[in-house]
């Protein structure tokens, strides 16, 4: 059965544009989402030890929005109401610019250590939607589909997760060949309305979200056994039969004076479960058609748009490195000695790099065949190729920095405590006082030694996926010909000059 090639006509509620914090708090208390975290389903995401923090920080950035509305905000095109910037179709080079900007004030707000922030889909969304076109073929309800529900979020300002990849069981064989079919989430069955998954998926961060976009992966091998796997859609967070089952929580109990990072931007992570999930056909996007799967990332525009927002990130991240490193080595009087202003320096060439790489990928936009200003992918590919090199290094130039002293620091309750004074005697720096000093070393603490530190690590290696196979993607996909021509034409030309050389010689 072929998705209808009409939607339902039915109208969603009109949404009331760009949200503030209280209202992500409100829907988030109303929400029923099937959220399980330590043993326990998670009555309350508000109030949940693991959750409160990190939906403040959430709920702050809709905040924010309000806070610098001429950046943050436009004007619908439907509804005139204000909504949020990372919705906007660039079809200018200032139209691009103007999202940049807008997503480095979120970036900057969390320095860039929540990866997910709503922006990120936002952008992946609103590509789907301006390429709609590629989606409609052959059915063009599902282009439409993609429209409608990419004006849907935009009106409303939801927040959105997402899961691709398939659940890591036998990996010397594809998902259709494990050992049970329903391993990896797939299509049990079609009806009228729309279709029926069963299964599961990784790997959903920040599981607070309104709604997750269900994707393939760009690994579809084949058509007919791949086919149930093969199928994009987007469903609220608390569709029946959807199961959030989610890690370990980190710091998340503790003070922000003792865990900065992990008490506020632990966005979480989730394994995915669909227990016979009904998803309405005005919901799906692409439908049992491999070779479309494998290509709507970069056809529509999606892998580009969300890079730009990751490119955007990685800068605010190694701006934030770069002021903490320099201010570990100013408080303790080390910045004289070469090898720390070798160490600096690096940073300071990774943060040049991406603001390199960004700037000429927006430099370098031009427009797509949907009328879309599309920055430049090369810049893209290589800074999401590089960045899971560098962030692992310059984590460890903070170690190397602050060395034993991250391994000391005294928390919130010993600096309060009955040890009070000898703390102030023993734990000042050479340009600071203890109660300046303790709170930076913990902020380089839960940057890199904490839990917290160390799944941010792990997450961008692994952000774009296994960095062998994007390595080995990006020379399969781009083309070297002209660099070769470049060697054969000299080798050629001093070939001929050789011989020339040697006829004259007497």
């Amino acid at each position: 059965m072929a998705p209808k090639t009409t939607v339902s006509t039915a109208d969603k509620p009109p949404g009331n544009g760009a949200r503030r914090g209280a209202d992500v708090l409100k829907k988030l208390r109303a929400s029923r989402a099937e959220i399980w975290h330590d043993g326990k389903k998670v009555a309350d995401l508000t109030t949940d030890p693991a959750f409160r923090n990190v939906v403040r920080s959430l709920a702050s950035l809709y905040d924010l929005q309000w806070k610098q509305p001429e950046i943050m905000l436009f004007d619908s095109p439907t509804s005139g109401k204000k909504v949020g910037r990372s919705f906007l179709i660039a079809r200018t080079h200032e139209d691009l610019q103007s999202v940049s900007r807008m997503m480095k004030v979120w970036a900057d707000a969390t320095f860039g250590m929540m990866g997910r922030s709503p922006d990120y889909l936002n952008r992946a969304m609103t590509a789907y939607a301006a390429g709609a076109e590629f989606l409609s073929h052959p059915n063009p309800a599902l282009g439409e589909n993609a429209r409608r529900y990419y004006e849907y979020i935009r009106e409303n300002d939801l927040c959105l997760t997402h899961t691709l990849i398939t659940p890591q069981a036998n990996r010397s064989v594809n998902t259709a060949k494990q050992a049970d079919p329903y391993l990896a989430a797939r299509v049990k069955e079609e009806t009228d309305a729309g279709i029926v998954i069963r299964g599961c998926r990784m790997l959903a961060t920040l599981p607070a979200a309104d709604e997750i976009m269900v994707f393939p992966s760009t690994l579809l091998k084949n058509q007919e056994e791949d086919a149930p796997y093969a199928f994009g859609l987007a469903i609220p967070t608390n569709t029946p039969g959807l199961r959030f089952l989610c890690r370990e929580g980190i710091d998340y109990g503790r003070s922000h004076y003792d865990h900065p990072f992990g008490s506020r931007f632990d966005e979480m992570d989730a394994v995915v479960m669909f227990d016979d999930v009904f998803v309405p056909w005005e919901n799906v996007f692409l439908y049992r058609d491999v070779v479309r799967c494998n290509e709507a990332y970069a056809r529509t525009g999606a892998i580009v748009n969300m890079s730009h927002q990751v490119v955007v990130k990685n800068l605010a991240k190694t701006e934030y490195l770069l002021g903490l490193t320099s201010y570990l080595a100013r408080t303790i009087g080390i910045e004289q000695f070469q090898h720390i202003q070798e160490k600096l320096a690096e940073v300071w060439v990774n943060m040049e790099t991406m603001r390199a790489f960004l700037r000429a990928a927006e430099a370098d936009a031009r427009l797509d065949e949907f009328g879309v200003m599309r920055p430049a992918w090369d810049p893209l590919d290589a800074a999401r190729n590089l960045f899971p090199r560098l962030y692992p290094r310059m984590v460890e130039i903070v170690q190397q920095m602050g060395a034993s002293g991250l391994v000391a620091v005294p928390t919130a309750s010993d600096v309060d405590g009955p040890l009070a004074e000898e703390i102030k005697t023993y734990y000042q720096a050479a340009r600071a006082e203890a109660h300046e000093r303790i709170p930076l070393f913990r902020l380089a603490w839960d940057t890199a030694l904490s839990a917290f530190a160390s799944r941010q690590v792990l997450y961008e290696r692994f952000f774009f996926g296994d960095p062998v196979r994007m390595a080995g993607a990006l020379v399969t996909n781009h083309d070297r010909t002209e660099y070769i021509d470049r060697v054969r034409e000299f080798l050629t030309h001093s070939m001929d000059d050789s011989d020339a050389g040697e006829r004259k010689s007497p």
